[in-house]
């Protein structure tokens, strides 16, 4: 072999370029491999490594998609772009086309959240204020459709960019699960895990648009004012507990506060009024037959126990609630939180039964006004 021989290869060799692109961030999702104009030369070597992929793009059309490995770039595996530049016998001069090298690999704890409280309708509560936030992991499962349809002519294009489109969509299709729900206020704290499967499952088609996969998505935390915990906890606690008990115990512990209260004289001699009165109860308690006959000679007559208060219990979109008294049954019928279909049920009585079928809260529909005096 002569002397020209040999500098005609060491040339060619040369001229081999090497397609390649070593990621060096955390945070880059597409990067374009830069060349002068552009300009690729025959039987250049592509090297893809593992979580990445290749992808050319010949005047913003999209050519060719190569998956991990190493390639000679002739016409045998560049066909769409070889038909796009109409190479019919192959070529041996340099082309032009862009490459971008798209990062597969999972990105993991991405945060959202909602920058503004949002509304939600509750039937007790009526419109509450809420926040919630969390993270989502997605990856890059179609690079072709993404590099076209997202990244454009970028040339280095990273998580934070996409992650300013991913939180805009993912605010807008919670809130709207979230209000499909009709869920109580106090259960959306209590469910966030089957939150999160639904919104996932209602947010993927939108991903999957632009070519990204929504591997997880978590609702970490849903907010509301303190006021409003304040009325539920207070809520529940009513829901809970026998109103007459919970009523004598408060009444306890006033009295035993107002007892201890340092007022001088007036102070004492309120605590030991108090102290009485508390005696007298506590006495009435444990002996109501005393109670009920009374006290003769110089102690006063102790009246007789207050008669006991008819408690109705009431469904609300199929939940159960109460027992509240008729008074406040009249109440949240003025209210309109019940109606006349409503169901109803007190002690005694041996199934659930419409409003307005109980005979003692037919008042409640206005049938038992008298008609107008006579004219003379």
């Amino acid at each position: 072999m002569g002397l020209f021989d040999e500098i005609k290869k060491k040339l060619s060799h040369e001229f081999i370029d090497i397609v390649e692109w070593l990621d060096n961030t955390n945070d880059t999702i597409v990067h374009r491999f830069e060349r002068y104009q552009n300009e690729i030369k025959n039987n250049a070597k592509l090297i893809v490594r593992e979580g990445q992929v290749a992808v050319f793009v010949n005047e913003g059309t999209l050519a060719d998609v190569f998956k991990p490995g190493t390639y000679d770039l002739t016409t045998q595996n560049l066909p769409i772009l070889t038909t796009l530049k109409g190479w019919k016998y192959g070529f041996d001069s340099p082309f032009k086309a862009e490459v971008y090298f798209v990062n597969t690999r999972l990105f993991t704890d991405e945060k959202w959240g909602t920058k503004n409280p949002f509304m939600l309708s509750d039937e007790r509560f009526g419109l509450v204020e809420i926040r919630a936030f969390g993270t989502y992991s997605f990856r890059i499962n179609e690079p072709g459709k993404f590099v076209v349809d997202v990244v454009g002519t970028d040339g280095n294009f990273t998580n934070y960019e996409v992650n300013e489109h991913l939180k805009s969509l993912i605010v807008t299709r919670f809130t709207d699960t979230v209000g499909e729900a009709n869920l109580p206020i106090e259960l959306y704290a209590a469910n966030t895990s089957e939150l999160s499967e639904t919104c996932q499952e209602v947010m993927q088609p939108e991903f999957g648009r632009v070519g990204i996969e929504l591997e997880k998505f978590y609702i970490e935390n849903v907010s509301m004012p303190e006021e409003l915990k304040k009325e539920i906890f207070e809520y529940s606690r009513l829901d809970k507990l026998d109103m007459t008990k919970l009523a004598q115990f408060k009444a306890a512990k006033a009295m035993e506060a107002a007892a201890k209260n340092e007022g001088g004289t007036a102070g004492a001699g309120m605590g030991m009024g108090m102290g009485f009165v508390l005696a007298q109860q506590m006495g009435g308690m444990l002996n109501p037959q005393a109670q009920q006959q009374g006290f003769t000679g110089s102690q006063a007559t102790v009246p007789p126990a207050m008669p006991i208060q008819t408690m109705y219990h009431y469904a609300v979109s199929g939940q159960q609630m109460g027992p509240v008294s008729i008074d406040k049954l009249k109440e949240l019928f003025a209210s309109r939180t019940i109606n006349k279909d409503s169901l109803v049920w007190k002690q005694g009585m041996q199934n659930w039964a419409a409003l307005k079928d109980v005979e003692e809260l037919k008042s409640f529909l206005g049938g038992n006004t008298p008609p107008p005096l006579p004219t003379a």
